[in-house]
């Protein structure tokens, strides 16, 4: 029972330090842009888990969120020649601001309507970017963004990723303080019964709109990481294909589990990757894949793994002598 304990002690610590590791080596074993677009999408979707998996709000609306730190960071970078980090964090910004009167609106509803409602604002801001041209470059989007750091030289992509990686960690680091923090068993509390929270005096639409924020803020992050690693901001980043496949993302890795977000991520952008390579219909190939491994792990990969692995560990119950 005390090594067990002792384990689950320092199980957390372990992991964190293997996988920031791991980010570190990433670009080594791929090409530095798919690793970078690896660990942002992977924090795009650790938003989408905390809304999906610790509050129980589907949205489909995310991609205003990335897209819209994108346009943001792009713009500060180019007009006003920040470094990027200021840029990024301006995008943040910029993306909790989008969210404050869109969740606002969106919370009053539940379920599929609370879905509708979010696509529906993040394509209103779809047709605005495509049609402010003088801003945002229309169709173009807006190109050759500087990558602007003083002291150091971030044009490579690999310098790019070495140095956006820290605030990446910290992006990964602020959701699980935010899980697992006295807020995010609220939060759960509200996903498993919202009428019992609110009777236990619980504000629960705030607590819906302070996730919806915090959630933007940490696609906002990723989505300026972003177009500022590749030098674009372009209207794809805010189609609803892309709220659309990062929530299969979500679902692959497996709900509410947070760090399954990342593996779903990593999973859906090697396959596109190695499959745009070998045949002209890489997403039929891919979808097909992703509905098998869906169905092979109904809880998503990671809660999948995790129950096995559980299942592994599991100390025998000593043999008791039998009685006389």
């Amino acid at each position: 029972m005390i090594r067990r304990a002792a384990r689950s002690r320092w199980a957390p610590l372990g992991i964190a330090l293997v996988a920031i590791a791991a980010a570190f080596a990433l670009p080594r074993v791929l090409y530095p842009v798919l690793a970078l677009e690896i660990v942002l999408y992977g924090l795009f979707a650790v938003s989408v888990d905390l809304l999906l998996g610790f509050v129980g709000l589907l949205s489909f609306g995310q991609a205003a969120f990335w897209g819209g730190g994108g346009y943001a960071a792009a713009l500060l970078a180019k007009s006003l020649g920040l470094p990027f980090p200021l840029a990024a964090l301006g995008g943040v910004f910029a993306a909790m601001a989008l969210a404050l009167p869109i969740g606002y609106l969106s919370i009053r509803r539940k379920g599929i309507y609370f879905a509708m409602v979010t696509l529906a604002f993040a394509q209103m801001l779809f047709y605005v970017a495509n049609i402010w041209r003088d801003v945002t470059g229309g169709e173009n989007g807006i190109q050759s963004v500087p990558r602007i750091l003083p002291g150091l030289s971030v044009g490579r992509s690999l310098d790019f990723y070495n140095a956006a990686l820290p605030l990446v960690i910290l992006g990964y680091l602020a959701a699980w303080r935010i899980v697992h923090s006295p807020f995010g068993r609220v939060l759960v509390a509200v996903r498993d019964n919202e009428a019992r929270a609110q009777a236990l005096g619980y504000p629960v639409a705030r607590y819906k709109l302070a996730a919806f924020v915090l959630s933007a803020g940490l696609a906002g992050l990723a989505g300026s990481l972003f177009a500022l690693g590749h030098g674009f901001a372009t209207l794809e980043s805010l189609h609803w294909t892309t709220s659309g496949g990062v929530v299969l993302m979500v679902v692959l890795g497996g709900i509410g589990t947070l760090w399954g977000s990342v593996l779903g991520a990593a999973i859906v952008l090697l396959l596109r990757d190695q499959l745009s390579a070998l045949t002209d219909a890489s997403g039929v190939v891919t979808g097909i894949v992703l509905i098998a491994i869906v169905l092979g792990f109904r809880r998503g990969i990671w809660a999948s793994a995790a129950q096995l692995l559980r299942g592994l560990s599991r100390e025998p119950l000593p043999d008791r002598p039998l009685a006389r």
